[in-house]
């Protein structure tokens, strides 16, 4: 019980990751991303092809990653957010479900549809502390998604930060007390792609790098976005949690548990939606 709980943990480090992105914007921006699962997928490739081609250590190429998907998430929030911010939210869902659908096909012409992995000297390393065995690879992915996390705790502090908050909290008061709105727009979707690379970067460590990776991994944040509570963070690491060591938990004791795990985010939408749909923290955006 104790290996199947530490797996859990060290998992919703990632998860934690992937959704802080979402958050961000969402919190912010008030629109809802679905193109975020593949600014993942995207870092995850910018990762395998620096390591593969250069050498490159996926832990040394985080600032590349995180690089690379800030120009394309300012490329995007540019040509393709920003004259939509005005219109109704079923069109914003509309434009990031097509910017998903483009970048996932884009990414099968180029790389095809194999499943490639990335294997360092310390993929298979794994530290034992009592009974637990934990693999190097997962607990460096975790101790990055904790340092992010406090980072990004800490930027919420500064004065670009409170800058962020006053936004999301009233656009147009914020923009009376002097504070450029599509510029703090602009961080916040870089912020976010930025996470999103970083993401990818930590997913290419312990998972496959697949064109539809970002699939999978958008809709579990998803699930975790709607239990946290929409733009919360405290409510999205705690949501992290709770659907780590769930999957942790329904896939060693379950029959046929890995494939039950996979549906779990979709049984977590549903019974939040049906008996608690503003989440953990109580936040429900219009």
């Amino acid at each position: 019980m104790l290996q199947c709980l530490a797996n859990g943990v060290l998992i919703s480090g990632l998860y934690a990751v992937v959704t802080l992105g979402l958050t961000m914007v969402m919190g912010v921006m008030g629109i809802v991303n679905f193109a975020h699962g593949e600014f993942v997928m995207l870092g995850a490739y910018v990762t395998y092809w620096a390591f593969t081609l250069w050498g490159i250590d996926p832990i040394l190429s985080l600032p590349l990653s995180a690089g690379v998907l800030i120009l394309v998430g300012i490329s995007i929030y540019r040509f393709g957010i920003k004259p939509i911010l005005s219109a109704e939210a079923f069109e914003q869902v509309l434009l990031t479900f097509g910017i998903s659908i483009i970048l996932q096909n884009a990414a099968l012409i180029l790389w095809k549809a194999d499943f490639r992995s990335i294997s360092t000297p310390y993929s298979d390393m794994s530290i034992a502390i009592g009974p637990i065995n934990i693999g190097l690879a997962r607990l460096l992915t975790f101790g990055i998604a904790v340092m992010l996390t406090l980072l990004l705790v800490v930027f919420n502090k500064t004065k670009v930060g409170k800058a962020l908050r006053a936004v999301s909290q009233n656009r147009k008061a914020a923009a009376l007390m002097g504070i450029n709105v599509d510029k703090a727009y602009i961080i916040a979707f870089s912020i976010a792609a930025a996470l999103g690379g970083i993401a990818g970067t930590l997913s290419a460590l312990i998972m496959y790098v697949f064109p539809l990776m970002g699939g999978k991994l958008g809709l579990k944040a998803f699930a975790i976005l709607i239990l946290g509570g929409l733009g919360n963070i405290w409510g999205t690491l705690i949501a992290s949690l709770i659907l780590g060591i769930s999957e942790s938990i329904v896939g060693t004791y379950l029959p046929q548990g890995s494939g039950w795990a996979e549906g779990l985010s979709f049984a977590l939408i549903l019974t939040v939606l049906i008996f608690k749909p503003t989440g953990i923290a109580g936040v429900r955006r219009e």
